[in-house]
């Protein structure tokens, strides 16, 4: 990665030369990336969240703190150092990040993007961070790439194809994240060729250590699949596939995880959006206490609109379907009511219903505000008393500066 770096930057440093020759000026450090084709770009996000319980499942260790993204959050991202005591109420540096990269239409280039704040703990891979809940410094993206004609390959630590939601702020529309984002992949470690096969097709193949790891703790290979298709500007459906031994972190068995995001703009103003993925997970601790394979499935629907150049709504519709209670790592106890063997996992049926308000007075900064109502068909939402509740609701003013 340093050398990557070390790389980006010396092509910039190589044009300065040239640039001061032409009109007798020292260039700016934006007149010298500009003219050796790399780019760099930022943003910094911050936000304040309440909510009507403690963020946590039932089962969290009481007295404990949590780094958002960890097991027992019932958010990903916005609830870090959440604990049974209190009702969650906190302001978030959620991320400060910068991008640099060369990616040129013909031969080689590179990108490296690194991401602090309380989000590199969630997003964190193993080997490289993930785990270790002090971990505020993350190498979220290092890849070099080769692009010839309608074909680019690139190789190194890079986001993942799937999914409606990505790792960059800026880039979603709400500012709580999808269940189904939270518990799917983040980043790829290995090798991925894109070829552009005509103006509508796009086809994508790869391979990785699996989900969110620099190196993979079996040992196994995840094989990637996906297809891009554009019929007009009013349509466009991506569809990807992940099955590997090891693919999620921790597991031996073989995974599988199957997404498809389909977009339709109706108007220059308004879009929907959908997200639907299928998934399970081989040799994984089932309720019953049994060694078996894990099944869950999700949807998310998006309805966007513009209302002008400042103001914009978005709506979020999720179910998520955790059969077997192995991606919301929900086990249960007494808090949670009905039966069950303590200590073993328990399925849950979640489903969300978010609201954004989004308000940019100048074209590089936004205001969200947001409301969330969250339902389970258990329990499973700790309260500070110590019981269980099916449901919880949250409020959050996020703040999205861009450069």
């Amino acid at each position: 990665m340093k050398k990557l770096t070390q790389s980006l930057i010396l092509a910039g440093i190589m044009s300065v030369p040239a640039l001061a020759l032409a009109d007798g000026k020292i260039p700016t450090i934006s007149e010298v990336l500009d003219a050796s084709g790399v780019t760099m770009t930022g943003y910094c996000d911050v936000a304040y969240n309440a909510m009507n319980s403690t963020g946590l499942f039932t089962s969290a260790t009481p007295g404990v703190s949590y780094p958002a993204g960890v097991a027992q959050n019932t958010h990903i991202f916005d609830t870090p150092g959440a604990v049974s005591s209190k009702d969650y109420s906190a302001f978030n540096l959620q991320q400060f990040a910068v991008t640099i990269a060369k990616q040129p239409k013909e031969g080689f280039g590179g990108l490296v993007n690194l991401t602090t704040g309380q989000d590199a703990v969630p997003i964190a891979s193993t080997g490289l961070g993930g785990g270790n809940n002090n971990h505020v410094f993350d190498l979220t993206q290092a890849f070099v790439s080769y692009a010839t004609g309608p074909l680019t390959v690139i190789g190194g630590k890079f986001a993942t194809l799937a999914g409606a939601e990505l790792i960059t702020s800026p880039s979603n529309k709400n500012y709580t994240h999808a269940w189904m984002f939270g518990w799917g992949p983040y980043t790829h470690t290995g090798m991925r060729a894109t070829y552009v096969a005509s103006d509508m097709v796009t086809l994508i193949a790869g391979v990785n250590n699996g989900f969110d790891q620099v190196t993979s703790g079996t040992g196994g290979k995840t094989g990637e699949l996906g297809i891009d298709i554009t019929p007009s500007s009013l349509f466009s459906l991506a569809t990807t596939y992940y099955q590997g031994k090891g693919m999620i972190s921790g597991t031996t068995g073989t995974g599988k995880y199957l997404d498809m995001v389909g977009t339709i703009n109706a108007t220059s103003q308004l879009n929907f959006v959908f997200d639907w993925a299928n998934a399970s997970q081989g040799n994984v601790l089932l309720p019953s206490g049994a060694i078996g394979t894990a099944k869950w499935d999700a949807l998310a629907l998006y309805a966007n609109y513009q209302v002008n150049d400042k103001w914009r709504l978005s709506y979020r519709n999720e179910t998520f379907n955790d059969k077997d209670g192995f991606r919301s790592s929900l086990t249960y106890t007494a808090a949670l009511g009905g039966t069950g063997v303590i200590g073993n996992p328990v399925g849950q049926k979640l489903k969300s219903n978010t609201i954004t308000v989004g308000y940019a007075p100048v074209k590089n900064f936004e205001l969200r505000g947001e409301i969330r109502q969250d339902k389970s068909n258990v329990n499973s939402f700790l309260q500070v008393n110590g019981t269980g509740k099916n449901t919880q609701m949250t409020y959050a003013l996020d703040a999205v500066y861009q450069f």
